[in-house]
């Protein structure tokens, strides 16, 4: 298959379904970019995860009471991406109930997007990675963890704040006459929580585990997500010993032993890219070298749920470095390096000026090389921004290379930004 049969093929993952998990519990998948989970109990609902949008929320909420009538009593919070917590006030049909969440949640939602910091840069980044903008079907396929066609209206705008507090790992609580374990398991978020229920051994695991390479670095831009930490929780996950496993995104998994050695490999992935990156830097290898050392081994990179749908090693390796030694790549040479106008007028100057170095980016993208037309025709661009030569090639570089990506969030982060480029200059 190619790249983009892949990445389509993924599609099958965010089938819009609701899943039966046990007797008295669901999940709904592919509604939105996050699934949300409801468990019934004896006089109420509790809800796992609220997803993304009003709109979302507003569709599940109603497959949900095609199965049951009764009212939402507590609502928990796995974590604070927006993506979980924006549909809250859909689920609470206007009535107060419990919001549940880790003690130290921590969302821009609930203590305002207005804080000092780059929030104008990340907006602009997610927009990219999640392809905002972009046609669904032709250019948007899927997220890598969800559904590249999802309802945005109302979208990060039902959150309610959470009212209680899960204090203690491993605390025990009845809800509804449901007895529920909650567990702090952090992986993509420090205020992670998993919800076990013991009389079903069902888990729901939060974003520790879905059905791609982990995204253990977002390019939207993310603090460092602790590896270790990450991988650690997975061995908690796996020690629940589970029969059903409802992540928050993609398709739920059946079976202890299944289950077993799904959330095992993915733990084993993520502690070999930390072991071989650190092999690798103290060999004195910089970020870009790293990528080329750190592949992973055939038995882990052929299993279905670690294709790059989503995370990718690459991107693993160079957050790693960055996370545990910082920017600085231990080359002298970059300790003060040259402003990349600086470096692009240099670069010029030594192939006889810009107009030949846009005309080499030119020749690169006629030889099928996208990613070294893109590199020259970038430094041109820094140079002339106006160069109508070196746009239109490095919008045709982006595209190229967009169709050589299974991974979503690369794929829209080319697309949209080779549009984005496209209108601003009228080409």
């Amino acid at each position: 298959m190619t790249p983009e049969e892949k990445l389509r093929a993924h599609n099958a993952e965010f089938e819009k379904n609701i899943y039966t998990l046990t007797d008295n519990a669901y999940l709904a998948v592919g509604f939105a970019a996050s699934n949300v989970g409801v468990i019934v109990g004896e006089d109420g609902l509790i809800i796992i995860d609220t997803t993304e949008s009003t709109k979302a929320a507003e569709n599940i909420l109603a497959e949900f009471r095609k199965i049951t009538d009764k009212p939402v009593k507590t609502i928990i919070y796995t974590h604070s991406h927006r993506d979980h917590i924006s549909g809250a006030s859909v689920f609470a049909e206007g009535n107060p109930v419990e919001i549940l969440a880790h003690h130290a949640f921590d969302s821009d939602l609930v203590r305002g997007a207005d804080k000092p910091g780059p929030g104008k840069a990340l907006v602009e980044r997610a927009k990219r990675q999640f392809g905002i903008g972009l046609e669904f079907g032709t250019e948007r396929i899927n997220l890598g963890l969800g559904p590249g066609d999802r309802p945005l209206e109302g979208l990060g705008q039902g959150h309610i704040p959470p009212n209680a507090f899960v204090h203690t790992d491993g605390e025990t609580l009845t809800r509804c006459g449901v007895t529920l374990q909650l567990a702090f398991a952090p992986g993509e978020c420090a205020d992670n929580v998993v919800v076990f229920l013991p009389d079903q051994k069902l888990l729901f695991s939060a974003d520790n585990y879905y059905t791609s390479f982990p995204n253990l670095y977002a390019i939207r831009g993310t603090p460092y997500r602790d590896f270790d930490v990450w991988a650690d929780s997975l061995a908690t996950l796996a020690s629940f010993e589970a029969d059903v496993l409802a992540p928050g995104h993609s398709k739920p998994v059946f079976g202890s032993a299944t289950i077993k050695e799904s959330l095992g490999a993915y733990e084993e992935a993520i502690r070999f890219v930390v072991a071989k990156s650190a092999e690798g830097m103290n060999l004195g290898m910089t970020a870009d070298e790293l990528v080329r050392f750190v592949t992973l081994p055939d038995h882990l990179k052929d299993k279905p749920f670690l294709q790059e749908y989503y995370g990718t090693v690459a991107w693993s390796v160079r957050a790693y470095f960055a996370g545990t030694l910082g920017w600085f790549d231990g080359d002298p040479a970059t300790l003060f390096p040259l402003p990349p106008r600086d470096e692009a007028d240099r670069f010029a100057a030594l192939v006889g000026g810009v107009d030949k170095l846009a005309d080499a980016a030119r020749n690169a993208l006629a030889d099928g090389d996208a990613q070294w037309a893109l590199q020259l025709a970038s430094r041109v661009v820094k140079i002339d921004p106006s160069h109508a030569d070196a746009t239109a090639t490095r919008i045709s570089a982006m595209r190229m290379l967009a169709g050589q990506q299974s991974n979503a969030c690369a794929r829209n982060y080319y697309l949209l930004t080779a549009k984005q480029e496209e209108d601003a200059t009228g080409s």
